[in-house]
């Protein structure tokens, strides 16, 4: 069986490589400042997401660790 410590850190692994794949999504062109921030990056939403998305990909890691199609 699979411990605890390697189901957490696989679902964190995940979801910063989604967050860091929907970061550059939707920012649009800067008009009003000079700055090259985007005005409205939505962080908060692009976190939760990644965590929707890491969790299905999660759950894929999960059943194929658990009915041992992977071994680790």
């Amino acid at each position: 069986m699979i411990h605890g410590a390697v189901l957490v850190s696989a679902f964190f692994i995940l979801w910063f490589l989604t967050l860091f794949c929907l970061l550059p999504m939707g920012l649009g062109a800067n008009v009003d400042s000079d700055s090259g921030a985007p005005l409205d990056p939505r962080l908060g939403f692009k976190a939760l997401i990644a965590g929707i998305i890491a969790a299905v990909l999660w759950m894929g890691f999960y059943l194929m660790t658990a009915w041992h199609l992977v071994d680790l």
